[in-house]
């Protein structure tokens, strides 16, 4: 076994010790080098697994380039999968008006003519898809009318999870298709409330979650929820991070690392939050929650820069002092292209004797909504059982999943999801390369000019050390170094700001959207080329 320090590796470091019994190593956190050998005993893990299933009625699809999989069996059943495909492009997204066929949802499509029986799935982008079930009535009834068919087997599955962003991202978070920050900059606003219950309630809906507790000062989650497993293990080959687990969530925080909350200074407060994040082995993974400390210091910018966040939930409550803080925190996350999708007014109101009474005024919320145009507002009351779970150990989403404080988080959790697959296909096809025009077509999010740009122009505008000196501003890259028929050879997102285009040479240009939307745009619009046969 070996024991987490907070003095090298380079800011958590590991001493060898006893070995667990279950192969893993507990993993410590020791403020001081001279305070050492402190542990505690792990006991044994007994994961109970929470499901609750729920129905909504918004979508949570992002359409893609359609690409149906279709094996054929003995019999020729090239009218038959026709029939089959028409039948099932009848079921439209309602959220981006396109029908599942040309979404490529639709996979395996096995057909056996003879005993009119058929066979495909129906591949969603995300297990938490509020309304996967009506998608799955749906497919079994209209091939079903089918005059030919007797026989209809749909399976459901999502894919798997995986970032859209470029870049090297590190291994633990390489197999995370949302991260989701929940940020308030001001303490005291039920900020981790909303954090965990958010997290179980995306677990309920079907989704692989995990819950980051970015708090070093001031953890919360130790005491928001109860894993049997109190410590952070750690794979001592790979120098990882195993997360604990509490009914199915993934969670990691310093409060797991040893011995709660931190005494240090900020630059070692930002390594180990770089580090407990980038080395945790977090699996594949739908949604990522961090729940982010107050403020919009030296830890958040690390946060913001370290992972590409999807999206923000933004936690206020009703007096204007909270507001005042909360308005910084949206412009932080502004600045750095993340888009906040939701504003959770905490706190609002209780309701004695029938009369509501809103005992800290009310409009910070509608006002975080209408200065900063953020599209959803959730409210929830002042409810002794939600602060008393939070107390517990035990989400209120999870004791009371009936409720109507579990109702409200239903709300929130999907939009998030609805939000989060919005943004993904914004940002997937908001930098594209039209090889019949040769032309790089530019559609930033949240836009809605489109707008062409020469592949040539955008290389030469490189801003980068390779293209342009750091320190004398002397353009390094010419004009004629580029020649005019260069082509990307890809173009990937980067983040919600910028693309990472790759040319022939082998050159990994960053393209931010700001700096894309500058540049000389093509105004005669190519002819496109013809398609040689």
């Amino acid at each position: 076994m070996q024991i987490l320090h907070a003095t090298s590796w380079p800011y958590l470091s590991f001493q060898t010790t006893k070995q667990h019994s279950k192969g893993g190593l507990l993993l410590e956190r020791c403020l001081q080098p001279s305070t050492a050998n402190c542990f505690f005993q792990l006991q044994k893990l007994e994961r109970s697994i929470w499901v609750s299933h729920k129905r909504s009625i918004f979508s949570c699809f992002a359409p893609k380039a359609a690409s149906v999989e279709a094996v054929s069996s003995a019999t020729s059943i090239g009218t038959a999968e026709g029939d089959v495909l028409k039948a099932l492009s009848q079921i439209i997204d309602p959220d981006f008006g396109t029908d599942i066929v040309s979404c490529g949802f639709v996979k395996d499509l096995l057909i056996d003519e003879a005993s009119g029986e058929v066979s495909f799935g129906l591949e969603l982008t995300t297990p938490a898809c509020p309304i996967k079930d009506m998608f799955e009535q749906q497919a079994n009834e209209v091939v079903a009318r089918l005059a030919w068919v007797k026989k209809v087997n749909v399976t459901m599955s999502a894919q798997p999870a995986k970032p859209i962003f470029a870049g090297e991202l590190p291994a633990g978070l390489q197999r995370i298709s949302n991260i989701v920050a929940v940020s308030s900059c001001k303490g005291g606003v039920g900020k981790s409330t909303i954090a965990v219950n958010l997290a179980y309630t995306l677990a309920g809906m079907g989704a692989r979650v995990g819950i980051f507790d970015a708090d070093v000062y001031g953890p919360s989650l130790p005491t928001m929820v109860s894993p049997e497993n109190r410590l952070l293990e750690m794979n001592p080959e790979k120098r990882t991070i195993i997360p604990t687990d509490y009914l199915g969530v993934k969670l990691v925080s310093f409060g797991f690392a040893g011995r709660g909350r931190a005494i240090m200074r900020g630059p070692m407060v930002s390594g180990v939050i770089n580090q407990l994040l980038t080395t945790t082995e977090w699996g594949e993974l739908d949604y990522l929650v961090i729940d982010m400390p107050p403020g919009t210091g030296d830890i958040q910018l690390t946060l913001c820069q370290v992972v590409p966040l999807t999206a923000a939930v933004i936690v206020t409550t009703p007096q204007k002092l909270a507001f005042i803080d909360v308005a910084k925190g949206v412009r932080m996350f502004s600045k750095l292209k993340v888009p906040c999708v939701a504003v959770v007014e905490n706190m609002c109101h209780f309701d004695a004797d029938g009369k509501r009474y809103y005992p800290f005024g009310r409009g910070s919320g509608s006002q975080v909504v209408q200065q900063f145009g953020i599209p959803h507002l959730f409210d929830l009351p002042i409810r002794p059982t939600l602060s008393a779970s939070g107390d517990s150990g035990m989400p209120e989403v999870v004791a009371d999943p009936q409720g109507e404080v579990a109702k409200t988080f239903q709300n929130l959790g999907v939009c998030v999801v609805r939000q989060c697959a919005k943004i993904r296909q914004q940002v997937s096809t908001a930098v594209t390369y039209d090889k019949s025009i040769k032309a790089i077509k530019v559609k930033v999010p949240d836009s809605e000019e489109e707008f062409l740009l020469h592949p040539a122009t955008v290389r030469r505008n490189d801003r980068s050390a390779q293209s342009v000196d750091e320190w004398t501003g002397e353009q390094k890259l010419q004009y004629g170094d580029i020649p005019e028929d260069i082509e990307p050879d890809e173009i990937r997102p980067m983040g919600n700001y910028a693309v990472s285009i790759t040319w022939p040479d082998g050159f990994s240009q960053i393209a931010p959207y700001d700096q894309l939307q500058m540049i000389e745009r093509l105004v005669d619009v190519p002819q496109p080329t013809p398609v040689q046969s």
